[in-house]
């Protein structure tokens, strides 16, 4: 069960615009994305669990607890935003995602309308993985796999470094001398 549910990866898309939110929840899901698609920087902090609004006691008691517990079940693999929101822009979500000590691997992707020099690159040195100009393709969508295989070759690379850590316990030399030097020869 565990494997089947690491194959599919999980994207969340936040756009405020409904058609550009609909076109890449279909681009992604065309991809074999499983998508979670949200219309702003709150929206999303709010399904990851890192809202931290000062003065909305109530929500915060309401709702966090559902979305932390969602989020748990599901897990994102990558999120995908747009740059220009009212609000949040998607440059604020990715500094507050980049912060978070729980999410700051997530690979964060921005896309924008606007060919804005400064701002691609001030995202990209901020910890953007890509920076696409809308209309998004499919091409740009075909861009995300290297990076969601960066985040699970890291993950499977402490695993592997855990288990040799294990086996180099097991099979210390120390361990498997004293057996052999038992042994005769015939």
């Amino acid at each position: 069960m565990g494997m089947a549910a690491q194959t599919q990866f999980h994207v969340l898309a936040v756009d405020d615009s409904l058609i550009d939110r609909k076109l890449i929840e279909r681009l992604l899901k065309t991809s074999s994305y499983q998508v979670t698609a949200v219309d702003s920087g709150r929206k999303a902090l709010e399904f990851l669990g890192l809202n931290n609004h000062d003065n909305e006691d109530e929500e915060r008691n309401s709702s966090v607890a559902s979305v932390s517990s969602d989020d748990q079940q599901v897990g994102v693999n990558l999120i995908i935003t747009d740059y220009c929101m009212p609000g949040m822009t998607g440059y604020d979500l990715l500094r507050k995602i980049k912060q978070s000590s729980s999410f700051k691997d997530i690979p964060v992707v921005i896309m924008s309308s606007e060919n804005i020099p400064s701002r691609i690159n001030r995202c990209l040195e901020d910890g953007a993985e890509e920076f696409f100009l809308k209309p998004v393709q499919l091409s740009d969508v075909n861009k995300l796999r290297p990076h969601l295989m960066k985040g699970i070759r890291s993950d499977e690379n402490q695993s592997n470094i855990n288990k040799r850590k294990g086996m180099e316990d097991i099979h210390s030399p120390d361990r498997t001398r004293a057996r052999y030097n038992e042994l005769e020869v015939v």
